[in-house]
């Protein structure tokens, strides 16, 4: 019989916490979904995007993966090996005033989720585009991997990425 693996246990937590909060509770709109195998490293990749509703200028990002090494520690049940999937959130939106915007976020960030790592904020913009507005990526990487043991913080995690949102929607 098929042993599901974490990647997959996780990925269905993830998608019933987010589509409940589409489909039931009506909180958010899920934009885009990813689940992808790459057969060239062997690795699993899921993510979940949403924004709020009404929308707003911010959506956000809850993305998981799984590595070779991980994926095989797992189903060969390595002794001494702790498989589990690397976490990592983004949140998108657009800034004008780039350094006010980008350090309100960055406080913004440390506030919610007072983070080990500190998230990185990309800013790209359309060359000759006026005014000149920049599409922000904030990314935000947890540092362990995380597992099953996980499962019961999703709720969590992504009512934080809901409070995040909506405090964006102040700054941007």
């Amino acid at each position: 019989m098929f042993d599901p693996t974490i990647f997959e246990n996780l990925k269905v937590a993830i998608e019933n916490t987010v589509y409940d909060l589409d489909n039931l509770d009506g909180r958010i709109l899920v934009t885009g979904r990813t689940d992808r195998m790459d057969m060239a490293t062997m690795s699993r990749d899921f993510s979940l995007r949403f924004d709020l509703v009404p929308q707003t200028s911010a959506s956000a990002e809850i993305r998981i993966e799984a590595f070779l090494k991980d994926l095989a520690a797992e189903i060969l049940e390595l002794p001494g090996e702790q498989p589990g999937c690397a976490l990592s959130l983004r949140f998108y939106t657009k800034v004008k005033n780039v350094n006010e915007q980008c350090r309100r976020i960055s406080n913004l960030m440390q506030v919610i989720w007072e983070p080990q790592i500190a998230p990185v904020q990309t800013l790209s913009c359309v060359y000759s585009n006026e005014p000149l507005v920049y599409n922000n990526t904030i990314e935000l990487k947890f540092p362990r991997k995380i597992n099953e043991d996980n499962m019961s913080d999703i709720p969590n995690l992504v009512e934080y990425m809901i409070r995040t949102l909506e405090e964006l929607t102040h700054i941007t």
